[in-house]
């Protein structure tokens, strides 16, 4: 335990972040598992087999990375060099995230070459791109208000074309949760 939500625990304590977390990841389970497309789960450390992402619907593998930003950077090359393209990454904390934004995701992804979905707090709920752009993922103060600005400023200054998905909430602090339970 302490290893889930570490900013929410600071005020709800680790037995409560966790709970948290675990509803969080059973919405993004539910919204996903029934996409037709090829799903990936990365764990951060260890494969667990038996766990809520059934082998038959989740591919699984381990993140790569030092920081976020490093560990989202590895997972796009890793799968675009498997030859998968219109890849989406999303996080497991965002309870607003619909299977219908996810979808407008991939169909805004085929005529723009970066998707991203911001939160209301600066950072993002869903990232997608069709070919690599490795600096997307460098010069980031990951976990902070600036994260999507900065994102959005690289992406101004390349040659990619993006689309903005609505911002919805995601959950990191205590003040995130309330709307989960109403």
């Amino acid at each position: 335990m302490g290893k889930v939500k570490t900013r929410l625990a600071k005020t709800i304590g680790n037995e409560k972040a966790l709970q948290v977390y675990l509803r969080l990841l059973a919405h993004t389970h539910n919204i996903t598992k029934e996409l037709s497309c090829e799903k990936f789960i990365f764990y951060a450390d260890t494969i667990h087999i038996a766990d809520l992402w059934e082998t038959n619907r989740f591919k699984k593998r381990t993140q790569k990375g030092d920081d976020l930003g490093e560990r989202m950077r590895n997972a796009f090359k890793r799968l675009f060099a498997e030859g998968y393209t219109h890849i989406q990454i999303i996080g497991s904390d965002c309870y607003e995230l619909t299977p219908e934004i996810i979808l407008a995701g991939f169909e805004k992804g085929e005529d723009h070459d970066i998707v991203i979905g911001p939160t209301v707090d600066g950072g993002y709920y869903l990232l997608g791109m069709k070919a690599p752009f490795k600096d997307l993922f460098t010069n980031k103060r990951w976990s902070t208000d600036s994260v999507f600005t900065d994102t959005m400023e690289d992406i101004r200054t390349s040659a990619f074309s993006s689309y903005t998905l609505p911002v919805l909430r995601d959950v990191d602090e205590e003040k995130d949760i309330g709307f989960m339970y109403t």
